[in-house]
C-alpha cells in the first residue's frame, strides 16, 4: 500500500505518521508537500495533525486553501479514504469534506494527555478491526477540538451512524464530566456519509506502538489498511 501524508507549513505530526505506516506497519509512504499536487497510485491520504500555517486565523481556515486540497477533494470524492487527525479533522470540516466546525475548548486552555474513546461504529473501513462499544486509550493535543453542528445537522450524522468515536470512562461511558473539550454530544470522531473520510481529535499515531506505552490508535489504520484489501467494507 501507498499512503501519502500532506504536509503544511507548520505540521508537527507528519513524520509520526510517516513512521506508524512505514516502520511499524510496514507501508510505502509518500510525503506530499501543500503545494504540490497528488501522485498516481496512492492508496490512502492522511491529513496530519500540527499547526498549519500557524493557525492564527481559525484553525484549518487557510491550510483549506492550499493547493493540494483541490486534489484531496477530488480523491476522497473517488471513494479514496481520508483521515484527518486533530488539525488535519479542523481541515476537513473547514474544506467541506466534513460537517461541522472547531471551537475553542471550553476551558480555554490547550490540553494535551490520554482519554478514552468508545467506538460507536465498528462496521467502517476504520474501525473494522475494533468492536462496537470498544474503549480505545488515545491521547490528545489540541486548544480548538470543541466539535459544533447544528441541530439538524447531528441528527443526521446520528441517524446515519457517521458518529464513529465518543470520549468516555474507561468503562466505556459516555458522560459530560469525561469531556475534554466541551464538544458536542462527546463526539471524538465522525466521516461522512459515504464512509471514506474520517476526522477525529485524538492522535493515533501517538498510541500505536508497545513503547509508548499504548497500541489502541494501531487498530484504526490497521482497520484502514485492511479495508483496501477487502473494498466491500466501504462505512455505515
Amino acid at each position: 500500500m501507498t499512503i501519502g501524508v500532506v504536509v503544511f507549513p507548520g505540521s508537527n505530526c507528519d513524520h509520526d505518521c510517516q513512521y506508524i505506516f512505514k516502520d511499524v506497519l510496514g507501508q510505502h509512504v509518500e510525503m506530499i508537500w501543500h503545494k504540490d499536487t497528488l501522485s498516481e497510485g496512492l492508496d490512502a491520504i492522511v491529513l496530519p495533525g500540527g499547526f498549519s500555517y500557524g493557525d492564527y486565523l481559525r484553525t484549518g481556515a487557510i491550510a483549506r486553501f492550499s493547493p493540494v486540497m483541490d486534489a484531496v477533494k477530488e480523491f476522497a470524492n473517488k471513494g479514496g479514504p481520508v483521515i484527518g487527525i486533530c488539525n488535519g479533522f479542523q481541515i476537513l470540516l473547514e474544506a467541506g469534506l466534513l460537517p461541522g466546525v472547531m471551537l475553542r475548548n471550553t476551558s480555554l486552555n490547550f490540553i494535551c494527555k490520554d482519554v478514552y474513546v468508545k467506538v460507536e461504529n465498528a462496521s467502517t473501513r476504520f474501525t473494522n478491526r475494533c468492536e462496537s462499544g470498544q474503549v480505545l486509550k488515545i491521547s490528545i493535543a489540541h486548544a480548538d477540538g470543541n466539535y459544533y453542528t447544528d441541530p439538524v445537522t447531528l441528527a443526521g450524522i446520528k441517524a446515519n451512524a457517521q458518529v464513529i468515536f465518543r470520549y468516555c470512562t474507561a468503562e466505556g461511558k459516555v458522560t459530560s464530566e469525561v469531556n475534554p473539550n466541551g464538544s458536542l454530544d462527546n463526539i471524538a470522531g465522525i466521516m461522512n456519509a459515504e464512509g471514506n473520510v474520517l476526522g477525529l481529535m485524538p492522535h493515533p499515531e501517538r498510541s500505536a506502538e508497545s513503547v509508548l506505552g499504548n497500541e489502541d490508535g494501531r487498530l484504526i489504520f490497521l482497520s484502514m489498511l485492511e479495508s483496501l484489501k477487502k473494498p466491500q467494507l466501504t462505512g455505515v
